[in-house]
């Protein structure tokens, strides 16, 4: 064990080099070949899907020996119905306009200089994650889609089903005659990669982790490398009173039950005061016979079956069948709660009132904002972005779902005809 560890700086480094030089080829890859990679990519995991879903059993068998919970069983699990997700997510990025060298602006100067501002890939990028094995095709995907070379160190939970999938992105690249080295995975389980992956700033030009808080606060402290970051999914919802009775109890049990273990998932739920006894109740009551635990505040938790919340209920991710629940004054209350506590992921609104909703939107400032929609399409997919890399949460160079534009860069092209500067 102790060679391997004294043997893992060596291999980052090499997986570093290979991939930075495949970065290089990359740059100025024909979209046909990168479209072809990701459908040959797509087919490779449709035909392997038997293969994959036994190497995501030994994950599953795993998971439970280490006790993880129902909900990140839920993300780790793949079945058929996941897999062919996987596939139309691939053949999805493939079939979108290639964003390299794409003409973001141009313009003339007086000085008869003409200036084009043009899309150009990032380079190369780590993408650290846990858990859900189909984040290695939509990370491979989206990085090749964007010109980039990625480096994919997977979740020793999603270990085998990650090397499976893997494996077809491979093959989509050697049918497409691209360098393999476009889609790396770091071959370990060792912890020591991840550290080794923070800090390798000669091979790496941006670190997207997407995890749990333990995990991005880690590449957050540690990284040397640029981040991209992906935090908690804090998500809020605001029941006001125009609110449309209907409207809100649709919203409010999907974007908490629909999957209790993704980050759109709503964990807090807000209610202006003046509807409290009446909607608020009555949602209430629905998430608790559905199996919910509400977390209530101390007018709240007089409704049957509630739980009294406390201070860390505010702010809490669970990620679970848990959600936490408060009266608010009005629109303000909620902002305010928001600003307190959010994560500056995803917020929801659920109002008639036009006026309310643009207070909402203006004074409330995450990624994503939300009026009678459930937060559960907080995802890239579903913002026609064929798959995502991650939401990002805070403000520079990407925010909200991370898409094959959002991981490029951009240059300046400037012609002139003899033009000198006086």
């Amino acid at each position: 064990m102790k060679d391997a560890e004294q043997n893992i700086p060596d291999m980052m480094a090499e997986i570093g080099a290979r991939a930075r030089a495949a970065a290089a080829q990359l740059a100025f890859a024909p979209s046909s070949a990168k479209e072809l990679a990701l459908n040959a990519a797509a087919d490779a995991v449709w035909a392997k899907r038997a293969e994959i879903i036994a190497a995501n059993e030994k994950d599953m068998e795993f998971g439970r020996n280490k006790g993880l919970t129902d909900a990140m069983m839920d993300r780790l699990m793949l079945d058929e119905a996941r897999i062919q997700g996987i596939v139309d997510g691939l053949r999805a990025v493939a079939g979108q306009d290639d964003p390299v060298g794409a003409v973001m602006s141009e313009w003339d100067r007086p000085t008869g200089l003409h200036i084009k501002r043009v899309r150009t890939p990032l380079g190369v990028i780590g993408v650290i994650y846990e858990s859900r094995p189909n984040v290695t095709a939509d990370a491979g995907a989206l990085c090749l889609k964007a010109g980039n070379a990625v480096i994919l160190r997977g979740g020793s939970e999603s270990f085998h089903s990650s090397g499976a999938i893997h494996d077809c992105l491979q093959e989509g690249l050697r049918a497409a005659g691209l360098p393999e080295d476009a889609i790396l995975r770091v071959p370990t389980r060792d912890r020591a990669a991840v550290a080794e992956m923070l800090r390798m700033t000669d091979h790496i030009d941006v670190i997207v982790p997407r995890g749990g808080k333990g995990l991005v606060g880690l590449v957050q402290r540690e990284a040397r490398v640029p981040v991209f970051a992906h935090l908690e999914g804090i998500v809020h919802v605001y029941v006001d009173k125009a609110a449309d009775a209907q409207k809100a109890m649709d919203v409010v049990m999907n974007a908490k039950l629909r999957r209790t273990g993704i980050c759109g998932a709503a964990e807090c739920l807000l209610i202006h005061r003046d509807v409290a006894d009446t909607l608020g109740t009555a949602v209430i009551s629905a998430l608790v016979d559905a199996g919910v635990r509400v977390h209530a505040d101390e007018t709240l938790s007089k409704i049957p079956g509630t739980l009294a919340a406390t201070d860390e209920d505010w702010g809490k991710e669970y990620l679970d069948m848990d959600i936490a629940a408060r009266i608010v004054d009005d629109v303000d209350g909620a902002i305010d709660h928001i600003r307190t506590y959010s994560s500056s992921h995803t917020e929801c609104i659920l109002t008639e009132d036009d006026a309310t909703a643009e207070r909402f939107f203006e004074r409330v400032d995450s990624a994503i904002l939300m009026r009678n929609a459930s937060t559960q399409f907080a995802d890239g997919g579903e913002f026609g972005m064929g798959a995502e890399i991650g939401i990002a949460t805070g403000k520079m160079h990407a925010r909200g779902p991370v898409g094959a534009e959002q991981l490029t860069s951009f240059k300046y092209i400037v012609e002139g005809d003899g033009t000198i500067r006086a």
